[in-house]
């Protein structure tokens, strides 16, 4: 039987929450949880602090807080000589102790939706790193025999085409042996749609084939997708740490410069963490971000915004990259790009002395049987009559 230490007042919100509800169900979640955390090899990295009757954190041990002072996350991977490429089970270690570095909780209703909320961020760990899109603005395209397209119902798959191998095929060159042009905000939500599939597949069937039928009958995009999918943690009024990330994260960095925001495109960059401190590139697959690149990077947009014959206002990636490397070069340089880009970035419409660091970031709802949060606005649910 784990052992509890007593409660702290205030009650602590961080790291993993698991509820139950009742005390003797929290009792068996929480040995579960103990062995999955046994089964890595991090007990020594967690201790347990009871919530109340019903539920429970599990919070960094001293241990664990000494090898990410102000919840730095970015260098786990190298303290504890983590192999995530090649070791998918070092890939778990690194983002449950990522989680439970968390200074707000990830709540879970069991050990088994934690289990599945790691699975996820693993699936979209290793599509992201496979992810690479031709850069284009103006074309979207897809596979052709695994995607259509509808102004109403944007791209959708084929009847009888599977879900998952349509996604493979639009962002895995490997899978379709061409690059497609669409936005690296899409990127994103077939990345985060391809783990969630991938895990619905094995562990929710009925769900996996709901979410099939969803996209043969309409794409969900943008702001209904992360309402659907996805959940914010953080908030302006209480960020996260600027170094604080978790594996299979989905996050924004802004362009905090206001008229090389204004190219299409260049208003920010949505990535996702990969863990060992590398943020990917939809682009140059092969050339994931450290924080270091990306904030100088973001920093020198405003170098490369011109107009182009048409009068256009567009962006010199080759002004860009010349730049960038000047600066790397230069220790004193990247410390004065880093002294302003890794502060805060200021509210929507707002330009002022803020950073290229979003205050939240974002995760895969629960998904489970029983428990599952994601709602598909074209599928009834069980029971539901006819119109």
């Amino acid at each position: 039987m784990p052992s509890f230490e007593s409660p702290r007042e205030p009650s602590p919100r961080q790291g993993i929450r698991i509820a139950a509800p009742t005390p003797d169900a929290l009792q068996a979640e929480t040995r579960a949880a103990h062995e999955m955390l046994q089964a890595l090899g991090l007990q020594q990295y967690v201790s347990t602090v009871a919530d109340g009757p019903c539920a429970v954190h599990v919070e960094p041990a001293p241990a664990l807080l000494a090898l990410a002072p102000q919840r730095d996350t970015t260098g786990l991977c190298q303290a504890l000589g983590l192999d995530t490429d090649n070791r998918p089970d070092d890939l778990a270690r690194e983002i449950v102790l990522a989680m439970v570095l968390g200074p707000v909780a990830f709540p879970f209703p069991d050990a088994a939706e934690l289990r599945s909320a790691v699975r996820i961020r693993q699936h979209i760990v290793q599509a992201a790193r496979k992810t690479a899109l031709a850069f284009d603005t103006e074309q979207a395209e897809r596979p052709a025999g695994y995607w259509r397209y509808d102004e109403a119902r944007g791209f959708t798959i084929e009847p009888g085409v599977s879900l998952i191998e349509a996604l493979q095929k639009a962002t895995q060159p490997e899978a379709s042996g061409k690059l497609y042009s669409f936005s690296c905000y899409r990127a994103t939500e077939y990345v985060t749609l391809l783990g969630i599939a991938q895990e619905l597949q094995a562990a929710h069937p009925a769900l996996y084939a709901d979410l099939q039928r969803q996209w043969e009958t309409r794409a969900i995009m943008s702001g209904p997708f992360h309402d659907v999918f996805l959940r914010e943690y953080g908030s302006m009024d209480a960020p996260l740490p600027s170094r604080y990330y978790v594996p299979g994260d989905r996050l924004w960095f802004r362009n905090p410069d206001a008229h090389s925001s204004n190219v299409e495109g260049y208003e920010g960059s949505w990535v996702f963490y990969l863990g060992n401190g590398l943020f990917n590139n939809f682009w140059k697959r092969d050339q994931p971000y450290t924080l270091t690149a990306k904030c100088v990077e973001i920093y020198h947009w405003r170098d490369g915004a011109l107009q182009d014959p048409q009068g256009r206002l567009v962006l010199d990636e080759s002004i860009v990259e010349a730049r960038v490397a000047q600066t790397l070069a230069d220790p004193a340089a990247v410390q004065a790009v880093l002294a302003r880009m890794l502060r805060r970035r200021d509210p929507q419409g707002v330009y002022a002395e803020g950073g290229c660091i979003d205050a939240t970031r974002e995760c895969a709802r629960w998904i489970l049987p029983g428990t599952a949060q994601v709602v598909l606005p074209d599928i009834a649910p069980p029971g539901a009559q006819a119109a």
